[in-house]
Order: C-alpha cells, then sequence, then structure tokens
C-alpha cells in the first residue's frame, strides 16, 4: 500500500463551477461566453503559479480586445472566487474516512493565489485531515510540471513512489507516473475507496 495518498481538489474533492456561477462571470465580462472562456483557460496556467488576480483578468480583456474598468474587475475576481468554493460531500466523507482510518493524506492543487484563504476559511475542518497543502500559487509551478509532484511528495516526507495520486485530468495523472507516482484518473468517491482497499 502507498505511504500517502496525493488528491487533487477542483474536480475531485472541490466541485466545478456551476453553470449559474460561470453565467454570473460573463454578465459582468460583458462579452460573448466563448471568447471569455477561451481567453480565461488559455491565461489561467500563469495565474495558477502565482500571477495577481488583476493581472490576470487584465490580460484576459487584452486577448479580448477588451479592457476592463478596475471595479469591474474586482467584481470578476469576486465572481470567480465564489465560483470555485464548493466541495463534494461525498468526497469529503472519505478524506475524513481515510484520515481516520490512519492514512497519510496531501493536496496538490493548481490554484490561485486569492482564493486559498477563501477556500481554507470556507473548508478549514477537512482540510485539516491532510498532512501536507501544496498550492501551485505558492511552490510557483502548476501541475502537471514534474516539479509540482516531486514538491507534494517531499512536503509529505516521502518518495513520488510511495504516493498514490488522484486527479480528474489525464495530463496530470500521466505527468504523476512519469515521476514514479501510482496514479488514476478520478471517477468517483467509491472508486477511490475501491483503489485504496486493493492497493
Amino acid at each position: 500500500m502507498p505511504s500517502a495518498i496525493v488528491f487533487d481538489l477542483f474536480g475531485v474533492i472541490a466541485l466545478p463551477q456551476k453553470p449559474e456561477a460561470k453565467r454570473r462571470i460573463e454578465q459582468i465580462a460583458g462579452v460573448r461566453p466563448d471568447v471569455l472562456w477561451d481567453a480565461y483557460w488559455a491565461l489561467r496556467k500563469p495565474y495558477d503559479a502565482g500571477q495577481a488576480s488583476a493581472e490576470y483578468w487584465e490580460a484576459v480583456g487584452d486577448r479580448m480586445g477588451a479592457r476592463f474598468a478596475p471595479d469591474t474587475i474586482d467584481a470578476l475576481i469576486e465572481a470567480d472566487l465564489a465560483s470555485w468554493t464548493d466541495a463534494d460531500p461525498a468526497m469529503v466523507s472519505l478524506v475524513g474516512d481515510l484520515a481516520d482510518g490512519g492514512h497519510r493524506l496531501g493536496l496538490l492543487s493548481n490554484i490561485i493565489s486569492d482564493l486559498v484563504p477563501v477556500f481554507e476559511k470556507k473548508h478549514g475542518e477537512w482540510l485539516a485531515h491532510f498532512s501536507a497543502l501544496t498550492y501551485s500559487c505558492s511552490i510557483g509551478v502548476a501541475k502537471p510540471d514534474h516539479r509540482a509532484f516531486e514538491i507534494a511528495a517531499e512536503r509529505l516526507g516521502v518518495t513520488p513512489a510511495d504516493c498514490m495520486f488522484i486527479d480528474d485530468t489525464e495530463a496530470n495523472v500521466l505527468a504523476a507516473r512519469e515521476v514514479g507516482m501510482r496514479a488514476e484518473v478520478f471517477r468517483s468517491a467509491e472508486q477511490v475507496r475501491a483503489l485504496v482497499t486493493l492497493s
């Protein structure tokens, strides 16, 4: 059995953006949704690695040929942060069960700096089950960069080969395997329970 289980956050424990939250961002931006989301995701990697929120939204506007006023940027930041704060109760329950069962848990998340305190304030109770919280914005690299996985293992006091990694993105799973982790694409809480039981 691996010495540690490392989880991705968004798309695994935290829920993806809800349609109504995305519509709120679209309304504030005032541009075509397809153009907005293309720019939003195309420019996300530097943001995940520590770029300031205002700089990110200015870059999104530039890519779309739009110039957001400062109050619009503030509103976009607020709406975007709010869109990433829901968690899956089934996964939260699983995290508690794994911790109670003596498993060493780590988190490795591509997450923006401003979201960390918001998310930790809302979900601090179950985040306390993790021995190490490794955030891309704090370490300056984002998955699938190999260094992100190595740092996550280091912070848990184990080697990558001692880790099982769970992520909803195949590219991240493949990168984790390349550094020696056992890694699986996330499907459900039941899948993870089975993986831990069978490992």
